[in-house]
């Protein structure tokens, strides 16, 4: 199983839980150093716990399932701060 299938495993793993939120993920590019790009799709786009999103779900997921995955970025992250994010509908 190629790396980026094994990525797309791990992240099918959590994805219920995303789109439960009205949320994705999609990998954009593994760099050859071995980084995961993503891309936050959906409410997660928008939301202002993306990054604990990021963290705290998708990051271990990858990390416990692909431990050759150096480092997880996001390329849409929405601050906490941010005046436009919007909470999911059932997380207000």
């Amino acid at each position: 199983m190629s790396l980026a299938d094994q990525v797309e495993a791990a992240l099918d793993t959590i994805r219920p839980y995303l789109e439960a939120d009205g949320g994705n993920v999609s990998v954009e590019e593994i760099t050859p150093d071995k980084v995961v790009r993503l891309k936050l799709l959906g409410s997660c786009g928008s939301c202002p716990m993306s990054i604990m999103t990021l963290k705290a779900g998708i990051e271990q997921a990858i990390k416990k399932a692909v431990p050759e995955i150096t480092a997880i970025e996001a390329i849409n992250l929405t601050d906490i701060d941010d005046p436009n994010a919007v909470l999911p509908e059932n997380l207000r």
